[in-house]
């Protein structure tokens, strides 16, 4: 299809870096792609990315009202003519921003169809144009997933679902999801089971569903060799809702299920804000916990509120949290195929395509004050040595031989008796290093 003159957003232009003393609710205040940030730009530690569902198909409804979001590409159709005018409207929204990435699920595309192979069509015609879109723009795609939870047949669950044959028909959407992000040469791939988990365990075999799972990412591995696709997989954590129990409830609940199936070398986390505080867990947790198995891969920016229990899916606008996220980010190395994508929605009230603009200028200018205030952080050092200082009884000595497996039982015991009793022992400094902390805020 040829390129489209037409614009979705007429009435606004690309928006630019203008630093903090700006007033221009259309422009970046912190976010200057080309700054420098430990040797590296903010666009690369960054690599944010829109999200088409939330952006796309949103439609501000909730569970006590209808949606209220003025959406001029939405039609109501769900024709291959209005998809593809959306990717249009997407991409010139991405581009007005200078998001360098995108994400989606495949249904976000398209429509679901009265069958599979109806719905395979529809993806087909808006992979070609998003592959046209990407060439004309030069925004590339982060990572696609398969939306395996909405539809009624996902009722009892997607590869953990009671019927085989939803099961195929999950493991088919998986197929063609994996081969379009392939395609399109997405830097990652997602798995997130949004009902895979039960509501009741008087209803529910768990081991067996736990074993589907296991056998259905590993039929996803074979897939992923067999035509190439060299990206990482990725698993993003959720503890519930719309189910009790998500198999996947969070960082730690992963690692272990990727270990005892065998597939920890096949799979790192997507860790997502809102997720680790359903979780009970904060972000910084969830990320040292990825980060300390090697498995920190990309994340979901969001956040949720402390007085409601559910994923509201907020734009992130907390500093303490973003410098928090990326300072556990920075020390873990960065990113290398992941990155910050928007998983998050305008509020209900906030109903015009202008809301859209400033919520993803808001977002990504607190994800860069977070970066700047977490490299001057490490800078600064004090941090890190009280950290190292704690330890160092581990450096040499008893530490050092425990450590190297050089130390048994007894060999402690001895060591114990010994002593007579522990001295010397230190004070933690918390409201110190919160303190510190604070200085650079």
């Amino acid at each position: 299809m040829a390129k489209r003159s037409a614009q979705f957003f007429p009435k606004i232009g690309t928006v630019r870096f203008e630093g903090p003393d700006s007033k221009n609710p259309l422009a970046f205040k912190h976010y200057n792609p080309d700054e420098l940030v430990e040797g590296k730009t903010m666009r690369e530690h960054l690599r944010f990315a829109a999200v088409y569902w939330h952006t796309m198909r949103g439609t501000g409804g909730d569970l006590f009202g209808w949606g209220t979001a003025q959406r001029p590409w939405a039609t109501g159709e769900c024709s291959t003519r209005e998809a593809i005018d959306r990717a249009h409207a997407f991409f010139e929204f991405a581009s007005k921003l200078g998001i360098p990435y995108y994400a989606w699920h495949d249904r976000d595309l398209g429509s679901h169809g009265r069958s599979l192979k109806e719905a395979n069509a529809q993806f087909d015609a808006v992979g070609r144009e998003l592959g046209k879109l990407q060439r004309d723009t030069g925004i590339r795609l982060l990572w696609g997933t398969a939306q395996n939870f909405v539809h009624p047949r996902y009722m009892h669950g997607a590869a953990t679902s009671c019927n085989a044959d939803v099961f195929c028909f999950a493991a088919a959407q998986v197929k063609k999801a994996l081969e379009w992000t392939h395609e399109l040469g997405g830097e990652g791939y997602v798995f997130w089971g949004g009902r895979e988990g039960y509501s009741s365990l008087l209803n529910t075999d768990l081991k067996r569903e736990m074993d589907h799972l296991g056998r259905f990412l590993h039929m996803a591995v074979a897939y992923k060799k067999k035509i190439g696709f060299k990206g990482p997989f990725w698993i993003e954590p959720k503890p519930k809702e719309p189910t009790r129990h998500q198999y996947d409830s969070d960082a730690a609940a992963c690692l272990n299920f990727l270990r005892e199936y065998g597939l920890l070398e096949h799979f790192q986390l997507n860790i997502e804000v809102n997720h680790a505080w359903l979780a009970g867990h904060t972000m910084e947790h969830e990320l040292e916990v990825a980060g300390a198995a090697g498995a920190l891969g990309s994340i979901d920016a969001n956040m949720g509120d402390y007085f409601l229990g559910w994923d509201t899916d907020q734009f992130p606008t907390d500093l303490y949290l973003t410098a928090k996220t990326m300072l556990t980010v920075l020390k873990y190395g960065g990113f290398t195929r992941g990155g910050v994508n928007f998983d998050a929605k305008v509020r209900r009230e906030s109903f015009t395509v202008e809301d859209l603009f400033y919520a993803h200028i808001a977002g990504m200018d607190t994800f860069a004050r977070g970066l700047k205030i977490a490299a001057r952080v490490r800078a600064d050092g004090r941090l890190d040595a009280f950290v190292k200082d704690r330890y160092r009884s581990w450096d040499s000595g008893v530490g050092a031989k425990i450590e190297a497996g050089k130390f048994t039982f007894a060999d402690c015991e001895r060591h114990a008796l010994s002593l007579g009793d522990v001295r010397g022992l230190e004070s933690g400094r918390q409201e110190l290093l919160e303190a510190i902390f604070n200085e650079f805020i």
